[in-house]
């Protein structure tokens, strides 16, 4: 059977809008109007129903890679257990309401079921309709039931999955196949640890990290100026961020990037002592990029 890993976080949506619609819907249509109500839930049911089949099997195609992920396994496993509890409730509910709308599109054949069908017409044969009509009342009531229990399943899939995705970086880079989608998630990785060293003030940590972030990627900019960010504050080493930023190239039409640079150049031109530099630096930005948020917030400082 093809592989559809790459599809997972599509279908699951479906799964999420279909259900989450379909059970209220559902109950709603107990109340008997409006009329459409009924279909409607019906409908979102089995196009929810037939996605979480579809979710399941891309979920087992997509569950090699994040499953080889040091420690994921467990969550990865658990994720797909909760996911194929999902398609066996919502299996069952629809059943029970394919079964509902059969015996309520042939009446005769559930009046003799109940064992009150007659030849003829005859008041018995209007309690036999009675009783035949809360036959599928009682059976969308079940089925109502397990729709109830469903959603609470397919809440704690959801988060489960959710949490497979942002604690463990499931799927994250991987999914496409594609080199430079995992070099994205490298470099993520990379900036968010450097970003938490730098806070628990481990300076030395996040530098050494910026410097394996501009070393794999030298011909980024952002990466670049983040490089020399680490030189200043991590490094404390002004002298070293000129010097790097002199080896920057950046276009004139990257605007923003521009006056990222320039505001870097200005910290590293007071960071070593010459004010006056600095400031005749920011007098330049100012001019040059005058709608720059961040060069208007240096110029009133």
């Amino acid at each position: 059977m093809f592989d559809i890993a790459q599809f997972h976080p599509q279908i699951v949506h479906f799964v999420v809008a279909g259900l989450v619609l379909a059970v209220p819907l559902y109950w709603i249509a107990f109340l008997g109007r409006p009329a459409w109500i009924r279909p409607t839930a019906s409908l979102l049911l089995l196009v929810g129903t037939l996605a979480t089949v579809a979710a399941v099997k891309s979920g087992m195609d997509a569950h090699g890679p994040a499953e080889r992920i040091p420690g994921a396994r467990p969550a990865v496993v658990e994720h797909e257990e909760l996911g194929e509890r999902v398609r066996n409730i919502f299996l069952i509910m629809l059943a029970l309401e394919f079964g509902a709308v059969v015996i309520s599109g042939r009446p005769r054949l559930s009046e003799i079921a109940a064992g009150r069908a007659t030849l003829m017409e005859s008041d018995g044969d209007a309690n036999g309709s009675s009783a035949a009509r809360r036959v599928p009342t009682m059976i969308r009531a079940v089925a109502a039931l397990v729709g109830a229990f469903g959603l609470f399943q397919l809440y704690e899939a959801s988060e489960h999955g959710g949490e497979l995705v942002y604690a463990y970086a499931g799927g994250v880079g991987t999914r496409s196949g594609e080199a430079g989608d995992v070099a994205n998630l490298l470099k993520a990785g990379l900036y968010h640890q450097s970003r938490l060293d730098r806070e628990a003030g481990r300076s030395e940590a996040s530098a050494r990290l910026m410097e394996e972030m501009a070393r794999r990627f030298p011909g980024d900019v952002e990466v670049s100026l983040l490089a020399v960010e680490s030189l200043l504050v991590d490094r404390d080493d002004p002298a070293a961020a000129l010097s790097a930023l002199d080896g920057v190239t950046i276009s004139e039409a990257d605007a923003r990037m521009g006056a990222r640079a320039g505001l870097l150049r200005v910290d590293a031109l007071e960071a070593s002592g010459d004010a006056e530099g600095a400031r005749a630096e920011l007098e330049r930005l100012a001019e040059r990029y005058p709608d720059n948020g961040a060069v208007r917030r240096r110029m009133e400082r």
